[in-house]
């Protein structure tokens, strides 16, 4: 408590159904930081993961709840940091939650854009997964009217796309000539290189020659396969010679200091690439081989993007990482699992292994989960088990199949559908942050973004229905008051 401060537990949460999804938001926090149990949790895994490594630092500015705060309402809003900014800096609702909102001319706390960056950033992986079992632990408290209620679970998986362009060879080859020459530039900065003196030629005649393929290969006519060929000549010739250049350069590069050693350390991860797709694009289109997946690349940036045919028509093809993820009866979700060149019916023993802990009465699936030694295990442990098989059923599978309570499940899981559109809605379609360690991050945010948001939008329910008990109570001892 500061003076001039108004305190978290006397915020106001608008209840109107116009208000959108930050009121709920902040309901739920509310009731976290409200709640001893639930506050002492939360703050307990954010001061282990985040005091050890940055208690030093003198970093400025913000607590662990402001922290808190911000990283789920950015994934509730699906803001930019630059909104977020705002949001911090202007919103009375959300200024209010994080103890931050003064009254009576006490001068007015503000943020900084790379203030909220560097800290939110902080978060990472683990510590999101850990604050996403708090969250779902909290939320069974306020939606089960019994505790030893069984779960009513529903699985399905969804790509989560990565920030990056439509990848092909020829593209790819300019994105790491590009930054060859991006680097090269900086390393000119800091010391003196000779024969670069036409850098920007370089980048110039690069760019024309990779768009000439592109206007080659999406034309028709009579001899477009040997305009192509010509193009990709030309393309390559001049990426030859600016791999041999920048090889040449290599050796006259000296390292100062820490700053020169990562440019060189980009410089050569981008040369290796450069040469790398100077190999695919001569193979595939002059040589007419067809290249193995394996030795494919969909990103020189984000290097874990991975290319996903579901079989659905639009899009056809997705660019990034599945996400499975497991839903119960009250609509939270309770385990999430990032697939790393998996396919559904991979990931089921260690997601049965993970949901052990709690207690199941009914599990759907989709075909795509399906395999024999999956049915199996889950039978073991899960009262009814709803997982279609692929292809043709015998004649005990077709019973079974048949059977209503099969049915009915089946039919209740495509309500996992709208759980996965509110999600992408959010900002889990397509993640903006750089690197994997960040795009797991975004993941888990936006997780718990979206379970805080349920148990909030619950909460201000029962307040709802709570008000307009007391109200009516309170008409009925008026009129019989008047009546005496």
């Amino acid at each position: 408590m500061k003076v001039g401060y108004l305190l978290i537990e006397d915020t106001e949460i608008p209840t109107s159904k116009r208000s959108g999804a930050l009121p709920s938001l902040c309901s739920a926090l509310k009731e976290i930081f409200s709640d001893p149990k639930w506050n002492e949790k939360v703050f307990e895994i954010l001061e282990r993961e985040i005091f050890p490594k940055n208690n030093k630092t003198g970093r400025p500015g913000m607590d662990l709840w402001h922290i808190f705060v911000l990283s789920q309402v950015r994934l509730c809003q699906n803001l930019s940091y630059d909104e977020l900014e705002h949001v911090a800096n202007y919103d009375s609702l959300v200024r209010q939650i994080m103890g931050i909102e003064s009254y009576g001319g006490f001068p007015k706390k503000q943020f900084h854009y790379q203030t909220i960056i560097d800290n939110v950033s902080l978060l990472d992986d683990k510590t999101v997964m850990e604050l996403n079992d708090v969250i779902v632990e909290f939320g069974h408290k306020v939606f089960k009217k019994k505790e030893d209620t069984a779960l009513r679970l529903k699985t399905d998986s969804f790509v989560v796309q990565s920030n990056v362009h439509f990848p092909t060879d020829y593209n790819l080859l300019w994105d790491s000539a590009r930054k060859s020459l991006d680097m090269i530039s900086k390393l000119l900065e800091q010391q003196h290189i000779s024969g670069w003196r036409k850098i920007n030629n370089w980048r110039k005649e690069l760019k024309n020659k990779m768009r000439a393929i592109g206007r080659a290969s999406v034309s028709g006519g009579k001899g477009k396969e040997e305009r192509l060929k010509s193009c990709v000549r030309e393309y390559l010739a001049k990426a030859k010679a600016l791999l041999k250049k920048l090889k040449e350069s290599r050796e006259f590069l000296s390292q100062e200091d820490n700053l020169d050693v990562v440019i060189i350390t980009h410089l050569v991860r981008f040369m290796e690439l450069l040469e790398k797709h100077i190999d695919l694009l001569y193979r595939r289109v002059l040589k007419g081989e067809k290249i193995p997946h394996s030795e494919k690349m969909f990103s020189i940036f984000e290097e874990y993007t991975e290319w996903i045919t579901k079989g659905k028509m639009r899009p056809n093809v997705e660019l990034g990482k599945k996400l499975s993820i497991t839903t119960d009866q009250y609509n939270m979700i309770v385990d999430y699992h990032i697939m790393d060149h998996e396919c559904d019916s991979q990931i089921v023993p260690q997601l049965l292994e993970r949901m052990s802990r709690y207690s199941i009465e009914s599990w759907s699936f989709d075909k795509g989960y399906w395999d024999k030694e999956n049915k199996s295990l889950l039978s073991q442990q899960v009262t009814t088990v709803v997982l279609p098989k692929k292809g043709k059923c015998n004649q005990i599978e077709a019973e079974e199949e048949q059977r209503s309570i099969f049915k009915k499940l089946r039919h209740k899981h495509s309500a996992i559908e709208s759980n996965i559109n509110e999600l992408e809605h959010c900002g889990l379609d397509r993640c903006p942050d750089k690197g994997y360690e960040h795009f797991k991050r975004y993941i888990g945010l936006a997780v718990g973004a979206y379970n805080l948001k349920r148990i909030g939008l619950h909460l201000l329910l029962q307040a709802k229905k709570t008000s307009k008990g007391r109200i009516a109570a309170s008409n009925r001892f008026s009129s019989h008051v008047v009546k005496a």
